[in-house]
């Protein structure tokens, strides 16, 4: 009995033995599968993961060219190029714009100051019992004085200036003084190469002159 019994047990062990290694062998095999079904998921999600990305790229290069109004070629690389050479152009345009508001802006601002300093130095003038005035009188040889009082305006004298040069007038040692809105001008002129001027048509003719600036 004591043999038969160690032969028993000896069964018994061998076949825990296989037991626990069929047990074991199943438990790796349940693990791989696991390991593989998360393996195929995950390379799944990539994929699915990729798609969508390559749909929303294609999706924006499509809006994309389709904002651009020249496209030189319909592969990415270009239509991203030619897209940045627009907005570069754009861009440009945008200053050029901005740099003329501002130039109208200061013109605007510019004339609306020179209106103002304007309508002030006629008010002087009004005030001060002021009024334009032209004075001629003969005076050594050919030569005319001038006395000319008018309303400050910018730029008023230059003009004055280049309209007497204009119709042949030299004016000599002119003496300018501003005071209650107004020019004060007083000068010497005669005609160029000497020539002699008439009072009367001379001083009609810078009254003309005033007149128009």
């Amino acid at each position: 009995m004591e043999y038969e019994d160690d032969d028993w047990l000896c069964v018994t062990m061998e076949e825990f033995s296989l037991a626990t290694e069929n047990g074991s062998s199943r438990q790796r095999m349940s693990r791989k599968r696991n390991y593989d079904d998360d393996t195929r998921e995950y390379k799944s999600k990539n994929l699915e993961t990729e798609r969508r990305r390559r749909e929303k790229l294609s999706s924006r290069l499509l809006m994309l060219r389709s904002l651009v109004p020249i496209i030189t070629n319909m592969n990415k690389a270009t239509i991203i190029e030619d897209a940045i050479t627009y907005v570069e152009k754009l861009q440009d345009k945008v200053r050029s714009l901005t740099q003329e508001l501002h130039q109208m802006e200061a013109t605007s601002e510019e004339t609306a100051e020179t209106k103002t300093d304007e309508i002030d130095a006629a008010e002087d003038m009004k005030n001060w019992g002021i009024q334009a005035e032209v004075r001629v009188a003969q005076i050594d040889g050919n030569k005319l004085w001038v006395k000319i009082i008018i309303e400050k305006k910018r730029g008023r004298f230059s003009k004055l200036m280049e309209a007497l040069n204009n119709v042949g007038i030299e004016l000599i040692d002119t003496n300018i003084t501003t005071a209650k809105g107004a020019f004060l001008i007083t000068c010497c002129i005669q005609g160029k190469d000497g020539e002699r001027l008439a009072i009367h048509q001379t001083k009609n003719l810078l009254q003309e002159i005033i007149n128009d600036i």
